[in-house]
C-alpha cells in the first residue's frame, strides 16, 4: 500500500517516511514501550524507513531499541541518520571529532554500518564544510556508512561538496504545498547530479489537515515545537484567509478520492520533480491509517490544476532552501536550538 523508490540499485525505500523529530521532546510525553510499539506498527505498514538525527535527543536509541525488541521487522528498515555539528564545534570540527559522532550514532543505534548519514552545516561563515564532508567520505570508505546525504543545503555550497568528490546521494529539505522554495535551481542542481530530494514540514506540522479547516487564527504560544515553527513559514506563505482557501481546496480534493487533506498535500509534494519521499512526523500511530491511503490515491489533473491556483497566491517563503532559517538574528532563526550534540 506504501509506494517504494529504488534510489540504487542497491537502495530501496518507502516513499512515505517515518520522522523521528517528534519523538525528541517539545511534542508532548514520550513513552518508550509505547514508541517502539509505534515503531513496529509503521513497518507493517510498509513504511520501513525511519529519518531521525544525532540531535534528535534519544530518538537513535530508540530506534536502537526496537531493532534490539524487533529483528525481524528491523531487518526491512532503511535507517536516515544526520550529522549535525554543533554551531560551537563548526571551527574545529576534527576527523576525531567527526568520527566520535558517527561512532556513537552507530553504537546508538546497533548497527555496523549507518545506512544514510544526512549532513547539516549552521554556518556557511565558518567554510568547513566542504573539508567535514570529506571526512565522512573518509568514513564511508572505512564501512562506517553507506551513502553521504545532505540537509538544508543552498545549491553553490552543495556543489562545491559535490565537485569535492563527495558522492552524494540524497539532499533533505523542508517541501511543501507552503514552501516550494526547492523547485527550480535546486531540484535542476539534484536532478543533474542524480540527487534524490527527501521532502520535510509536507503538512507543515499539522496546519495542512482537517483540524486547521475553518479554525481560527492562532496564537502564541503554540502547543508544540513544530507549529511554532510551521505557523512562521504559513505567515510568510500568506495571510490566514490565503491559507484557509488552500485547505478549502485540498478538502474538496480529499473528499473526492476518500482521503485527508493531509495525503492530498503530500501526493502533491511526492509528484514534484525529484521528489523521492515525503518525512512525515509522528509522536505516535494515531495517523497510520490515513498514511496507508497513500498508494491508492492519484491525483489528476484537475486536482493538481486546482492545488496551482490556490498556491499562486502565495506571497513566500522567498529566497534559497533553507536561508531564511540560516539567519540566526530572525524570527526563523531564532527559534532553532544550535548546540544539541555536547
Amino acid at each position: 500500500m506504501i509506494p517504494r523508490i529504488a534510489l540504487a540499485p542497491d537502495y530501496e525505500i518507502s516513499r512515505l517516511i517515518k520522522g523521528g523529530w517528534h519523538l525528541a521532546g517539545g511534542h508532548g510525553e514520550v513513552d518508550p514501550a509505547t514508541a517502539r510499539r509505534d515503531m513496529a506498527r509503521f513497518v507493517e505498514a510498509g513504511i520501513t524507513t525511519f529519518d531521525c538525527a544525532d540531535i534528535y535527543t534519544g530518538v537513535e536509541q530508540l530506534i536502537g531499541a526496537f531493532r534490539r525488541e524487533s529483528p525481524a521487522l528491523a531487518a526491512r528498515l532503511r535507517i536516515h541518520t544526520k550529522f549535525v555539528p554543533d554551531l560551537d564545534r563548526l571551527g574545529d570540527a576534527d576527523a576525531r571529532y567527526v568520527e566520535s559522532v558517527i561512532d556513537r550514532s552507530l553504537a546508538r543505534l546497533g548497527v555496523e554500518r549507518l545506512d544514510l548519514v544526512q549532513f547539516h552545516w549552521w554556518d556557511y561563515a565558518v567554510p568547513r564544510y566542504v573539508e567535514v564532508a570529506l571526512e565522512l567520505e573518509r568514513l564511508r570508505a572505512k564501512g562506517k556508512i553507506d551513502r553521504i546525504g545532505v540537509t538544508n543545503f543552498d545549491v553553490p555550497r552543495l556543489a562545491e561538496i559535490v565537485a569535492a568528490g563527495v558522492p552524494v546521494f540524497s539532499h533533505q529539505l523542508q517541501y511543501s504545498l507552503l514552501d516550494e522554495r526547492p523547485a527550480g535551481a535546486m531540484t535542476a542542481f539534484c536532478a543533474a547530479h542524480r540527487i534524490a530530494l527527501l521532502g520535510y514540514g509536507t503538512v507543515a506540522g499539522g496546519f495542512l489537515s482537517e483540524r486547521w479547516l475553518g479554525a481560527a487564527e492562532p496564537v502564541a504560544p503554540l502547543a508544540n515545537r513544530s507549529l511554532t515553527k510551521y505557523r512562521l513559514i504559513l505567515e510568510d506563505f500568506g495571510d490566514w484567509a490565503t491559507f484557509q482557501a488552500l485547505l478549502a481546496v485540498l478538502a474538496r480534493i480529499g473528499a473526492r478520492h476518500g482521503c485527508d487533506i493531509a495525503t492530498v498535500a503530500t501526493l502533491a509534494v511526492l509528484g514534484r520533480a525529484g521528489v523521492a519521499a515525503a518525512i512525515v512526523g509522528a509522536t505516535n500511530d494515531a495517523h497510520l491509517a490515513a498514511h496507508v491511503r497513500l498508494g491508492e490515491v492519484v491525483l489528476d489533473a484537475g486536482d493538481l490544476a486546482a492545488i496551482a491556483a490556490a498556491t499562486a497566491a502565495r506571497h513566500g517563503p522567498l529566497g534559497a532552501v533553507y536561508e531564511l532559517e540560516r539567519d540566526r538574528d530572525g524570527r526563523h532563526g531564532r527559534i532553532m536550538k544550535y548546540n544539541l550534540n555536547t
